[in-house]
């Protein structure tokens, strides 16, 4: 597991502790009860279709470990909608704070003015997170093989099902794709970043894209950033296309999006 992981995962563990305290899970499982937050249809989202080829997960995201703050201007709500405005299919939501510098605030405050699935992106290494996802709005949560054991990832996978939610589960590389058909999952994301080096490898979703049963849903994940990547990927068995960095450095958010999705110019008349 690369370091800056195992650095993560280590604090999220820590931060962990303080929120069992002060929010026991007993707690968190009685609110359920006044929820007003009714898990989406993912799978719909994200599955290909003739009429929709190319589902956009569309990434709100304000900082990263290797490119630090990308979006000064960083406005959850208002990129939210943005992004349904332009045609996204599911947004994805980072929660984590340290890196990330994200929130589990932003799934209720983006929940409100938009109709598209959440995922809560962070670093989910217990079911306390997955109840977490759920109270705060998140239709589906990220599980990234290669931070849990087979049994881990398992648990978490049947645990996340039987709450409602739908489960994104991040591989790297073959090994990665082995642990998550075992587990069980049904949508499997394919993250061209290496976690090591940060390098990309835009060859990887062509390579373990054969080896995934026909009936998972795939996604392609990171360096995307032109129409005939989507294409070309699409051609491979890709369904969707998980894009944050890229949005997040565009002054017109509905414009970029529309334009990686259609492949043509934004026309506020058209769309």
């Amino acid at each position: 597991m690369a370091d800056i992981l195992k650095e993560i995962i280590k604090k999220t563990k820590e931060d962990l502790v303080k929120r069992k305290k002060e929010y026991p899970e007993e707690w968190l499982g009685r609110s359920l009860a006044f929820n007003p937050f009714i898990p989406r249809d993912v799978e719909g989202a994200l599955r290909a279709t003739n009429e929709n080829p190319y589902r956009i997960i569309a990434e709100i995201k304000k900082a990263s470990p290797s490119k630090g703050v990308i979006r000064e201007d960083f406005d959850p709500m208002t990129i939210g909608q943005a992004y349904e405005n332009g045609g996204a299919d599911a947004l994805s939501i980072l929660t984590e704070p340290h890196w990330f510098q994200g929130s589990r605030e932003y799934l209720g405050m983006v929940r409100r003015y938009v109709s598209t699935p959440l995922l809560r992106k962070d670093f989910i290494i217990d079911k306390y997170q997955i109840l977490e996802a759920l109270v705060f709005g998140a239709d589906y949560i990220l599980l990234i093989a290669k931070a849990l054991s087979r049994k881990e990832l398992k648990e978490l996978i049947e645990y996340a099902h039987h709450l409602g939610l739908e489960v994104l589960v991040e591989i790297h590389d073959k090994a990665d794709l082995v642990k998550a058909i075992f587990a069980g999952a049904n949508i499997i994301g394919i993250n061209h970043r290496n976690l090591e080096t940060f390098k990309m490898d835009m060859e990887l979703s062509h390579k373990l894209i054969p080896l995934i049963p026909n009936s998972k849903i795939i996604v392609a994940e990171s360096g995307i950033q032109e129409h005939e990547t989507i294409v070309e990927l699409s051609k491979a068995g890709a369904d969707a296309f998980l894009v944050g960095e890229h949005f997040m450095r565009q002054d017109d958010i509905t414009a970029a999006i529309y334009e990686l999705k259609y492949g043509k110019r934004y026309n506020s008349q058209e769309a």
